[in-house]
């Protein structure tokens, strides 16, 4: 049943919705209860981040944040709980990325590659060569070598 609750609400066949609703009235209360709080906070803060490059107004954006704070509330879940203080403590930047859609995403991720290789290149014998290998493995896109067309 969790995989089945993994994707979207809006992705999933009505047949595969129905067929995990029947799954979830079979379970007992105190356990089906949990789950659909906990996935239904979840849909909410995807409704929250779906919101993103579509140039929501402010309105739309404190709906959303008012409907994922509130289910939250009534679920009394402790999970649910420190998941809405990480969104607190990371609000100023979801905001900036809601209104804009900039994010960090490039420099992450050369930043993974560069954690990855110089990993892997541990045993080089000296530094220059590993910085060679690493400005090798971020630059590849530059050359064209991972040109995608």
């Amino acid at each position: 049943m969790r995989n089945r609750l993994t994707p979207r609400a809006d992705s999933p066949s009505d047949r595969h919705l129905a067929e995990l609703q029947t799954d979830l009235r079979l379970l007992p209360k105190h356990v089906r209860e949990p789950i659909l709080a906990a996935w239904n906070t979840k849909e909410d803060l995807l409704d929250l981040l779906a919101l993103a490059r579509s140039y929501p107004s402010r309105g739309q954006i404190v709906d959303a944040l008012w409907q994922f704070y509130r289910r939250r509330g009534q679920s009394g879940l402790p999970e649910l709980e420190r998941l809405a203080m990480t969104v607190q403590t990371w609000w100023p930047k979801v905001l900036v990325f809601l209104q804009t859609g900039i994010t960090n995403d490039g420099s992450e991720g050369t930043n993974r590659v560069i954690k990855t290789v110089a990993r892997a290149a541990y045993g080089f014998r000296n530094a220059a060569n590993q910085r060679l290998h690493t400005r090798c493995a971020t630059t590849r896109r530059a050359r064209g070598h991972l040109d995608p067309r």
